[in-house]
């Protein structure tokens, strides 16, 4: 795949996760963080089989595909849904978007580490300048760390983008051989299977309300497959520099989405964070 075709990719994710934060902190005025989770889960995994169905492509994944089916389902899905979705409920909606897609401090490292991955002396300078965007978007002088509340969501986040960035580095080191589309079904299913129990115990009161389905749907049927899809494909094709910054652009467009549609605050960390953010994606890209 042509680094453009990625890129595109990259961007596709960027609103469709960047906006999918917002989406889900509304929703879940009516919705029970892990039921919400669940169900977008599950949804994504039937909308993506009925469609590979009327295509004529679903298929049970080959022995090449399960381990990279495994390591999406139970760590980017099952674990990293469920860590977002409770932390959601304890941090506003933007810096969950921040935090949760900050995996720059993990990607770069493993993709050295594991992968044997070359980088740049521009490329890790540009890794620093977008964790120090990332980090004025989050803002931790504003947090009162003094709440066990506020500790705990934010030490769930570092723990998801870790999950995350461990299925990027599999999906790399054994990638499947099978379309990564034509796997969606499986990873989706895998990951709703992993949040059934952990709902149930967690939350055996919960549910999703009548009017917070509508956000479920969307995120469901729509954002999760194609955004998923978009994630996968770029984290596999960028180098792992690249994709690590990328993927800050999702964060900064959601707090941007916060701002103009839930009230949350526009101010001097988040310009200056975005600004960061967009300058540090170039010199990746050019690096």
């Amino acid at each position: 795949m042509p680094m453009a075709s990625a890129f595109r990719l990259l961007f596709a994710a960027v609103i469709l996760f960047g906006g999918a934060w917002p989406i889900t902190k509304a929703a879940l005025a009516d919705a029970s963080p892990l039921w919400f989770g669940t169900g977008r889960s599950a949804l994504a995994a039937l909308g993506a089989a009925i469609l590979l169905a009327a295509l004529g492509r679903l298929r049970f994944p080959v022995a090449e595909d399960r381990r990279a089916v495994f390591f999406l389902g139970v760590f980017q899905l099952g674990g990293f849904f469920a860590l977002t979705h409770l932390a959601v409920a304890l941090v506003p909606a933007g810096r969950t978007a921040v935090l949760s897609n900050v995996v720059t401090y993990w990607l770069i490292p493993l993709s050295v580490l594991v992968l044997g991955e070359k980088v740049s002396r521009a490329r890790w300078f540009a890794a620093g300048l977008g964790l120090a965007g990332a980090g004025v978007l989050i803002g931790p002088w504003s947090v009162d760390w003094s709440q066990r509340d506020a500790v705990i969501g934010h030490l769930m986040l570092v723990l998801a983008g870790l999950l995350w960035t461990i299925a990027i580095i599999a999906s790399r080191k054994w990638p499947p051989r099978t379309p990564m589309f034509d796997l969606l079904p499986w990873c989706f299913g895998i990951g709703a299977l992993m949040l059934v129990p952990i709902t149930l115990v967690l939350e055996p009161d919960g549910g999703v309300g009548l009017s917070s389905w509508p956000h479920l749907l969307y995120i469901g049927l729509f954002a999760a497959p194609i955004g998923t899809w978009c994630v996968i494909e770029a984290g596999r094709k960028l180098p792992g520099a690249v994709a690590s910054v990328g993927f800050l652009m999702v964060p900064a467009f959601g707090v941007l989405v916060s701002t103009l549609w839930l009230g949350e605050p526009l101010g001097w960390d988040v310009i200056i964070g975005g600004g960061l953010i967009f300058a540090s994606v170039i010199m990746a890209a050019r690096g």
